[in-house]
């Protein structure tokens, strides 16, 4: 990269003076000492290849004159919530413990406190809170980025997707009596205002937020993403046949809350401050498109992803031009980043007209077309094959004198009022009676947590040698199965040939919460070559042709990040770089001391990208392969390494010796 000379945005104006290069060290003590303002903005499933001058003019001017990371990385399993907590704690998800978007954390969870699901989906502000009061008020076990701002003195602003938003200051999601506690900082989500018979479902508003918004119009209840169409509209987000617009409504209030509310407020206190947004766009266009449902093409390069992309864009230009109307550009640092890629959906293939042999996939479902994955086709298979029931825990337990107990899953082609066909959210219970635990004991053998393009699977009971054995049947199973593109085993269930130990895969660490037993990434291709154009099999309730991401995949570990303002070169960075390394960045930039918190899995500060610092050059690409399994079945994992730091790029499954990942 070039150090930094004049450069400027027709909304934006920094001026860097490039200084002579020093050692990482001494640049980094050089640095100013000044409280720069930080705008970390997350657009949600932005693939790095989405920004171009058409549909994101804005983040390819910040990219052009900022720093284009160009070998950026998700954390895997490329959900939403795990990355949220890497951005959130700098850690990586052994030492977090978030997984996955939906994941078994030891105990039922409801939003009323009573029964609940084994595999509870955590994007709620009421689960978190939940899920906080059982690990020690939070449940990351770690101090997060904004935390570490309110304690130097910044005012904190966090607006944006409800889940991810409020983890960024997760142990500020406290209920008492089904009552949130007013935050310290500022959260507002998708369930701002809102409540049902439990009572509120997110976080209050700090007074002066409140007063800023009477002040400007802005309705105290934020809206859903209806785009205030009725949900068969194909203008709504929530429509089931998929949408034909992006999340305009929603987004607009949240950009106008940070620009009306939040930096009005900011620029009022006069103190320094850290905004963090999280755009649902383009991730929510991308997932729910209606381009093109049941088919793969255009997938997710229609235009309703397209306009989720310039949704997102739009956001960030209204943020940075109320910066510049207010002075406050030349003093504010921007990161621009996703949590993940993202790919097309397949229900079917798993290779260009090669389709899966699935036993779930031999059934006629309701709603499902006809040899197409149902939701949740990995329980069902599993459950097959080791002759096991199969429960729902989605699904409102049925209340028996003796107990409550998740529905039973019967797949067959055959009209059962008392079962599921196949589980409704595509989680699964198998082994046991289904019945619903008052407290941490169950009697599940397996838990099946679908998350779409890799599933988690935990063996919840205590005995070890006995979960060696059922871990090493089932293994044996998924490396002979068509959708299967590599198997991640839990170290304490020892080596088990054509699998990968997840410590290879920085998913072991301080964390408290139960850590998988397995994962399973499901298989993914390209249909010319791109990542743009990559296609991936989804344990989902989405259908094929919507959008997906979860898989080990480059297509959805490559995300995008960018930093840009007075204290960045201009340029591209060729070093790996990851979603860990923000915080710490964060930190070190502002001088701030980060705590040490639990376990040592954290991200690098990303010095090349300061002005004065040395560039870095590229990493190479190393390569692990597990020893061969069942028919030569071997997993087989792409990683680069900077410093101390190690960046995972793809995994898979591959039959022959020398065969690599494509």
């Amino acid at each position: 990269m070039k150090s930094a000379i004049a450069g400027g945005l027709t909304f934006l104006l920094f001026v860097s003076h490039a200084v002579a290069l020093q050692s990482p060290e001494t640049c980094m003590q050089a640095q100013p000492a000044t409280a720069r303002n930080i705008v970390l903005f997350i657009a949600d499933g932005l693939r790095h290849d989405s920004v171009t001058a058409e549909w994101a003019p804005t983040m390819f001017h910040l990219r052009e004159q900022g720093v284009d990371f160009t070998s950026s990385h998700s954390l895997y399993p490329t959900f939403t919530t795990p990355n949220a907590s890497a951005f959130a704690t700098g850690h990586l998800l052994g030492d977090t413990g978030d997984f996955g978007n939906t994941l078994y954390v030891g105990y039922p969870l409801s939003r009323d406190g009573t029964g609940g699901t084994l595999t509870p989906f955590i994007e709620n502000d009421v689960l978190l809170a939940r899920l906080n009061d059982l690990y020690h008020g939070n449940y990351l076990g770690q101090p997060t980025l904004a935390s570490i701002a309110r304690e130097n003195g910044y005012s904190v602003f966090i607006i944006g997707k409800l889940g991810p938003a409020a983890i960024q200051d997760i142990s500020e999601v406290k209920l008492v009596n089904n009552i949130f506690q007013m935050p310290e900082a500022m959260v507002m989500d998708d369930a701002t205002g809102t409540e049902d018979p439990t009572g509120p479902l997110g976080l209050p508003i700090l007074p002066n937020i409140r007063k800023e918004m009477l002040n400007s119009g802005l309705n105290l209840v934020a809206p859903d993403r209806s785009n205030g169409q009725s949900a068969s509209s194909k203008r709504s987000q929530l429509r089931p046949e998929g949408t034909l617009a992006a999340n305009y409504v929603q987004q607009q209030y949240f950009a106008d809350i940070a620009t009306q509310a939040a930096l009005t407020t900011a620029k009022g206190e006069a103190k320094p401050f850290l905004l963090i947004y999280w755009s649902r766009d383009p991730d929510g266009s991308q997932h729910n498109q209606g381009d093109g449902v049941d088919h793969l093409f255009p997938g997710i390069n229609g235009p309703t992803s397209h306009a989720g992309v310039r949704n997102a864009d739009n956001n960030l230009a209204q943020i940075l031009d109320f910066l510049r109307f207010k002075g406050l550009d030349g003093n504010t640092d921007v990161f621009v980043v996703a949590d993940h890629g993202f790919s097309t959906i397949s229900k079917r293939n798993i290779a260009l007209n090669h389709y899966t042999s699935s036993y779930a996939a031999g059934f006629n479902y309701a709603n499902v077309p006809a040899h197409y994955l149902p939701p949740g086709f990995l329980a069902i298979d599993l459950a097959h094959v080791l002759k096991l029931p199969l429960y729902d825990p989605d699904a409102r337990p049925l209340a028996l004198e003796n107990g409550s107990f998740y529905h039973s899953v019967v797949v067959c082609d055959c009209d059962d009022s008392k079962s599921r066909q196949y589980p409704g959210s595509g989680n699964g219970i198998i082994g046991g009676t289904g019945k619903v635990p008052a407290s941490k004991e169950t009697d599940a053998q397996i838990i099946v947590a679908a998350n779409g393009g890799s599933d988690l699977i935990y063996l919840p009971q205590n005995s070890t040698e006995k979960n060696k054995a059922l871990a090493q049947n089932i293994a044996e199973f998924l490396l002979q199965q068509d959708y299967t593109d590599g198997v991640f085993v839990n170290d304490d269930l020892g080596n088990i040939p054509g699998t990968l130990p997840t410590s290879a895969i920085g998913l072991q660490g301080a964390t408290e919460l139960p850590q998988p037993a397995l994962i399973v990434n499901f298989k993914s291709f390209s249909t010319d070559g791109s990542l743009l154009n990559r296609i991936e099999v989804a344990d989902s309730t989405l259908r094929e042709g919507q959008g997906m991401h979860g898989s080990f995949s480059r297509a959805d570990t490559f995300n995008t990040m960018i930093a840009f303002g007075p204290d960045f070169k201009k340029g591209k960075d060729p070093a790996p770089a990851g979603n860990a390394d923000i915080a710490v960045t964060i930190s070190a930039l502002l001088k701030w001391r980060f705590p040490e918190g639990k376990g040592s899995s954290v991200g690098r500060v990303l010095t090349e990208a300061f002005n004065g610092c040395p560039d870095a050059s590229p990493a190479t690409v190393q390569q692990k392969r597990s020893q061969a399994g069942p028919g030569g079945a071997t997993t087989v994992l792409n990683y680069q390494t900077f410093g101390k730091s190690t960046y995972y790029d793809q995994g898979c499954l591959v039959k022959e010796q020398g065969q690599n990942c494509k």
